[in-house]
């Protein structure tokens, strides 16, 4: 498996971020983070990890610039500016775009935290994205934009969340598109619970494999870690 540091050049700003690109790739997950995390984050690479195991390509991208976190980390100014990591995990979709080794391959999101919404509102305006998965995310903060997203999305949230289990329930409700809320019983917000984290990422790959098929592949069964 192929696995390297690239830089993501956009308009206004370079983004770093973390490519893996098993052999005989069948998809693509784009990770966007939260606030205060980045394409350092260990929960998030774990599942990436597990996701290319699975045989999907995964790129983590940080949607701040070095400066950007900086700032935040003392201002919080960027942290909850859903329409600027969109923008950027827009960009960062456009950039895999022009990639001639991963154009093609179908394409999902993702998201942990804040950048859970990011994703549900870039999905909401690229039609081609297939799927999104969305860790301990706040879905509330896409707004109007829940309703616009067609991707099959899965929400994933730990049992003992409670504030975020409840905003959770309340977006499942408005998504324009199939959505599932799993709960993962006696979890925490960041899944560091024994065994919390490994359901994640076998939830996340089961979804990502029902959903990022090419044309005329067949669906494979679903795990019994996903059913209800």
């Amino acid at each position: 498996m192929l696995k390297r540091e690239i830089d993501i050049p956009l308009a206004e700003a370079t983004l770093a971020g973390i490519l893996r690109l098993p052999e005989a790739a069948r998809g693509m997950v784009l990770f966007a983070h939260g606030s205060g995390s980045s394409r350092h984050s260990p929960r998030n690479n774990y599942v990436a990890e597990r996701l290319a195991a699975s045989g999907m390509a995964t790129l983590l991208s940080d949607l701040l610039t070095a400066q950007e976190d900086q700032a935040d980390a003392i201002t919080a100014e960027f942290r909850f500016d859903i329409p600027l990591l969109t923008a950027r995990l827009l960009g960062a979709t456009e950039w895999l775009h022009r990639q001639r080794s991963l154009q093609d391959l179908p394409l999902g999101y993702f998201g942990a935290s804040t950048g859970a919404a990011a994703a549900l509102a870039a999905a909401a305006q690229m039609p081609e994205v297939r799927a999104v998965v969305s860790r301990g995310g706040r879905p509330d903060l896409a707004g109007p934009e829940l309703a616009r997203v067609r991707a099959p999305t899965l929400l994933i949230v730990g049992g003992d969340d409670p504030q975020v289990l409840s905003l959770n329930r309340a977006a499942l409700a408005h998504l324009g598109a199939e959505a599932r809320l799993e709960i993962v019983p006696r979890a925490t917000h960041l899944f560091v619970e024994p065994g919390a984290l490994e359901q994640v990422a076998a939830l996340a790959a089961d979804w990502f494999e029902r959903h990022l098929r090419r044309r005329g592949d067949e669906a494979p069964q679903t795990s019994d870690a996903a059913r209800p």
